[in-house]
């Protein structure tokens, strides 16, 4: 049984989306707390298994809510916490839009925690959205890769 939080932040939904996608495949492993980033009161790291982090791409990196979190993380007080980041952006190289997931993911390994897949990026078509078609589907079968990756560990 894996033991989930998930946070997020979502400027138009479609990382919403994602996260809850991700949140509907864990909840068949374990339990899942899925928190927007906005709710979120206290991080509650006890009697977890996996952490993930996600948010839109936005000026090539995090959004600003995102970044105060993990700026106020302490290096290695996520010692041994496995983890995973995502985001939400367009589909094209990486050096034109950026990768929130990859800064989120530098960021929660200076910390300590414990990256059990590389970081991912589901598309979108626009700004707003939607999500390219299949992403939802997409993200499913990275939260199964994931459990995977953590039962084997």
């Amino acid at each position: 049984m894996v033991h989930t939080l998930i946070i997020y932040d979502s400027a138009f939904g479609n990382t919403r989306h994602i996260a809850e996608a991700i949140a509907q495949t864990l909840e068949k492993q374990g339990t899942v707390r899925l928190v927007s980033l906005p709710d979120l009161d206290e991080i509650e790291l006890t009697g977890l298994d996996l952490r993930i982090l996600g948010c839109p791409t936005q000026g090539h990196g995090l959004t600003p809510a995102v970044r105060t979190l993990l700026d106020g993380i302490p290096r290695g007080s996520l010692e041994g916490l496995a983890a995973l980041a995502f985001d939400t952006r367009y589909r094209m190289s990486e050096w034109l839009s950026g990768s929130a997931a990859h800064r989120i993911a530098r960021k929660l390994q200076k910390a300590g925690a414990r990256l059990i897949l590389p970081a991912e990026s589901f598309f979108v078509v626009s700004r707003e959205g939607p999500l390219e078609e299949g992403e939802l589907e997409r993200a499913g079968q990275w939260a199964e890769k994931a459990v995977e990756q953590f039962v084997s560990a």
